[in-house]
């Protein structure tokens, strides 16, 4: 090769690393974090997306994939950066290769809006791209995001809407909704600013073709109606308080990761558990998190005999979380039981095996199974974390009941799956339980986007929602998605509170499905500006 050829080889890379349009899509991505929790400037998800919307706008499919590409890869690689605190502090790996696998998750995940912004350019009339077309398949493109490789939904636009007026469409239309609105907003937005520069540019030139401020207002009228529908439906209740409600203790023991599975950190968590919830014992119902007994449950069957019997004896119920071990099957199940009083009447609460129980179903990819184990497993400590060799529980399974009260179980990582919990519902569901252990996570603001998706399921199901957790974020949200009562992070603490029982369902509760395949289709088969060849 050359010197003339590769010095053209090394300025053209040079043009595409400076070229500014590029680093507008990265950044208006990168601080697109700052609309999610804990930060909660639900804003700028209505501006900061129409920046790369704007340049892809006149793009060729294939350019316009790589715009909306480093949109979706400033995107990630900011919202989801805590996943690199358990890579980095638990992984075992070196800097460098840990950096190299978060860059890699990051470039995956970005593959599924340069596919929308793909398909959106190839299938558009005109060398224009026609940006309503975007929507519906920006949702389809979010749904493979939920289900390749067992999926992964995280940092979907619609969750920086919860305390945005736009979270009224919540309970009809669900997160995937408030995704499509969102987008719909930063097109008006997108379209209203090329009218205006059109405008601007004639008044400031001589030119012979005058451009109409009438296409100012389909956006205009749309937004509009959007913004005053959303104000409509904050004024109905789709589901009603009942009258009756429980009071919950929720334990959050607060015990480093680093010392979780030590052998002789065993009997002192489980001692502090127990004293924790001895002195609560007037609530209905105590929750502990996630694998909150530190041993599986047939070697801790003394201990789990001593809690049940103590929760009968005060006419209290306490779900837990802690690892089963199938001999037979030699299969481990991460569980939820229920020990202490199933209702009124019952004297005998806990015994090893019983039904009263939940075992996971979607388990975390690396953390709770590893694909292709034989081979992975021997490269890293990454990839032999500890318990990471589970088995899934049935997709659908009976809800849990513990004093009297349905509560329909999700375990960490399953409250960002709203088929799941829909699928589990029943008419006699009283609450929805989620219980975590983000400690892998440190002081990132993952766990503050974990309870911002807890708050997300109440508000579309119309259901109370508590999430006990080992070191935050803990709390109890009502059924309108709004927090009733929040523990402190990193300390050990009991939070008290009441939750409100109600009646009825959301329109979104009894057809989730339906409703994100109507949202992708009804736009598509209605657009005249779609085609197929």
């Amino acid at each position: 090769m050359t010197n003339i050829s590769k010095g053209a080889i090394s300025q053209s890379i040079r043009n595409k690393l400076l070229n500014p349009n590029h680093w507008l899509c990265f950044l208006s991505g990168f601080f697109l974090v700052f609309a999610y929790a804990p930060f909660s400037y639900w804003w700028l998800a209505l501006i900061l997306p129409s920046i790369m919307l704007h340049q892809v706008s006149h793009a060729p499919p294939k350019l316009a994939a790589k715009k909306m590409a480093l949109f979706a890869f400033g995107w990630f690689s900011s919202g989801i950066s805590w996943v690199h605190v358990s890579i980095d502090q638990f992984g075992g790996l070196p800097l460098i290769v840990s950096l190299l696998l978060m860059l890699g998750l990051c470039a995956y995940l970005a593959l599924f809006p340069a596919l929308a912004g793909y398909l959106t350019a190839r299938f558009s009339k005109n060398k224009q791209v026609n940006l309503w077309l975007l929507p519906p398949i920006w949702l389809f493109c979010e749904y493979l995001r939920s289900v390749v490789l067992t999926g992964f939904p995280w940092l979907s636009l619609g969750y920086s809407q919860i305390d945005s007026p736009l979270a009224t469409f919540a309970p009809i239309i669900g997160e995937v909704g408030l995704t499509g609105i969102v987008l719909i907003l930063n097109i008006c937005l997108v379209k209203v600013y090329n009218i205006l520069s059109a405008l601007f540019k004639e008044q400031s030139q001589d030119t012979n073709t005058p451009t109409s401020s009438k296409g100012l207002i389909f956006p205009v009228v749309l937004a509009t109606i959007v913004i005053v529908t959303s104000l409509v439906l904050s004024q109905v209740s789709w589901t009603m308080l009942t009258g009756k409600s429980a009071k919950v203790a929720l334990i959050q023991g607060n015990i480093a990761q680093s010392i979780k599975w030590q052998p002789e950190q065993e009997w002192p968590t489980m001692l502090k558990y127990l004293d924790l919830t001895r002195v609560n014992y007037d609530a209905d119902l105590i929750i502990w998190p996630e694998s909150a007994i530190p041993t599986l449950e047939p070697a801790a069957q003394d201990y789990l005999s001593t809690v049940n019997r103590s929760a009968i004896l005060n006419n209290s119920a306490i779900i837990t979380g802690l690892i089963n071990y199938n001999f037979e099957s030699k299969e481990y199940f991460n569980a939820l039981l229920v020990l202490g009083k199933k209702n009124a009447e019952d004297q005998q609460g806990y015994y090893y095996n019983h039904s009263n129980r939940y075992y996971k179903s979607h388990l975390l990819p690396i953390g709770e199974f590893v694909p292709f184990q034989e081979w992975l497993r021997p490269l890293a400590p990454f990839f032999n974390l500890p318990m990471s060799s589970f088995t899934a529980g049935n997709y659908i399974q009976p809800n849990l009941v513990a004093n009297g009260l349905h509560i329909l179980p999700l375990n960490c990582f399953e409250i960002a799956f709203p088929t799941q919990l829909a699928a589990n519902l029943t008419n006699k569901t009283d609450m929805i339980l989620t219980v975590s252990n983000d400690a892998w996570f440190g002081d990132s603001h993952g766990p503050h986007q974990h309870f911002e998706i807890a708050r997300m399921r109440a508000l579309e199901f119309g259901r109370p929602l508590v999430r006990a957790t080992n070191n935050g974020v803990t709390g109890i949200i009502n059924h309108l998605g709004e927090v009733t009562a929040i523990a402190p992070q990193f300390e050990e603490v009991v939070l008290r509170g009441t939750v409100e029982f109600v009646t009825g369902d959301t329109p979104y509760s009894r057809w989730p499905n339906l409703i994100l395949w109507l949202m992708i289709l009804l736009p598509l088969m209605t657009l005249k500006g779609f085609k197929f060849s």
